[in-house]
């Protein structure tokens, strides 16, 4: 096995940093719709003629002789011409522009210089892109491949990678340089951008920085009759890749969104917080309101406290004074005409007065039986009355029973059991023998 150090110096870097043949082929099939064209509207006999200038290890050879066409290739690096030669391939040790200044006119299907135009001068890519158009048959096509500086990335970092590079140019300059040639129409294909760029996923500043496209071609084509370059239009006509501004835009928008959601969410918020203030605002005036009224009631209270001391003081010094003394016989007669018609109106004055009458006769007779002469005299009277001196006896021993009773209940309530019972007994035989 060959080591790197015994390789030609830009065939073990092309190794390195390019990447796998078979990676740098599959990515050359993006010009398959651009040049299927020219197979099916080629003249019976010899296959379509194709130059590759710069043809390195000869992956777009390769390609161009699977699909059909006589492709012959053209390098100044003879360990890249070894890589083709290994394969087969048709090459030639030559400078690029010579070679292409030697092709007869309208000889040629296809003129390709990938990555190229990056190494020489732009007056000679000037004059590829001229004498590309002299060496092409009409509808040909010219592909000038070369890293893409709109990736600042690649613009600014590994494009000098490769030292034998001058400098970036620019999509739009390179296309320029395509159509003031003379070509009838030209497109731009950016190529090899990471595929997760063709759907809706967040874009982040890294990827504006180093997203869009990192390679991109000038696909350009040599006027012809409409009816041939027809079957072009829909190559032509598509868009390809992902170019800085896009992405720059999309990065844009998204902030934009971002950022008009975070102003709803924050107005929604303040929204919110004016609510909850509006709403504190409103229970801080209830309360205020509540501690007026608490203030109001507790100075009321504090009036009628004061109101109610100053009146409970001037009842006692009223019924300490000696007028109140004074007139407690006239307040007294005043009040009996009051109560004697209350108890008219409630049935009480009959019951009442007997009641009275009652309680004076039995004071009176008591009085009497208490002093002997009384009681002669009061015995000698009453015989000649019989029905007062019945009524006079049936009070007494009415008085008399309830006296007994309530001392009986008295003596009854503090006699133990046995006690209780010989008094029944003693009272028993004490009514046998009365009878």
């Amino acid at each position: 096995m060959t080591s790197i150090a015994s390789q030609p110096f830009y065939r073990a870097f092309e190794d390195r940093y390019r990447g796998a043949r078979a990676t740098i082929k599959d990515r050359l099939r993006a010009y398959l719709p651009f040049i299927a064209p020219l197979l099916a509207q080629a003249a019976p006999g010899p296959r379509p003629a194709a130059l590759d200038l710069g043809c390195g290890r000869g992956e777009w050879l390769e390609l161009l002789g699977e699909q059909g066409f006589a492709a012959r290739g053209i390098d100044l690096d003879a360990g890249m011409l070894a890589a083709c030669h290994e394969r087969g391939l048709d090459v030639e040790l030559a400078d690029a522009l010579s070679a292409l200044r030697a092709q007869p006119d309208h000889s040629l299907a296809i003129v390709s210089a990938f990555h190229l135009v990056e190494h020489i001068p732009f007056d000679l890519v000037r004059e590829l892109a001229s004498e590309a158009l002299r060496a092409l048959q009409p509808g040909g096509l010219l592909i000038m491949e070369t890293p893409n500086p709109e990736n600042l990335t690649v613009g600014a970092t590994s494009f000098y990678m490769d030292p034998s590079h001058l400098h970036p140019l620019p999509p739009n300059l390179l296309a320029f340089a395509a159509e003031h040639a003379g070509f009838a129409r030209q497109q731009i294909v950016r190529l090899q951008e990471d595929p997760q760029l063709h759907t809706a996923a967040p874009v982040g500043l890294i990827t504006v920085l180093e997203g869009p496209s990192p390679d991109y071609s000038i696909v350009a084509q040599k006027a012809a009759p409409a009816a041939l370059l027809a079957a072009f239009d829909a190559s032509f006509a598509a868009s390809y890749g992902v170019a800085l501004g896009t992405l720059a835009q999309r990065y844009d928008a998204q902030a934009a969104r971002q950022h008009a959601e975070i102003h709803a969410i924050f107005a929604r918020q303040m929204a919110e917080i004016g609510a909850a203030h509006s709403a504190l605002a409103r229970q801080e005036d209830a309360l205020a309101a509540l501690r007026a009224d608490s203030a109001r009631l507790e100075q009321r209270l504090a009036q009628n406290e004061a109101y109610a001391a100053a009146m409970s003081q001037r009842v006692v010094d009223l019924l300490d004074s000696t007028s109140w003394r004074i007139t407690a016989p006239l307040r007294w007669l005043m009040a009996w005409p009051r109560r004697l018609q209350a108890a008219r109106r409630e049935g009480r004055l009959r019951s009442g007065l007997q009641r009275r009458l009652k309680g004076a006769v039995l004071g009176l007779a008591r009085a009497v039986l208490r002093r002997p002469r009384v009681k002669r005299l009061a015995r000698a009277v009453l015989q000649h009355l019989p029905g007062l001196q019945a009524r006079m006896q049936g009070l007494l021993y009415q008085a008399a029973a309830e006296s007994a009773r309530a001392a009986a209940a008295e003596v009854h309530g503090a006699l133990s059991p046995r006690a209780t019972r010989a008094y029944h007994e003693l009272k028993k035989a004490y009514q046998t023998r009365k009878n």
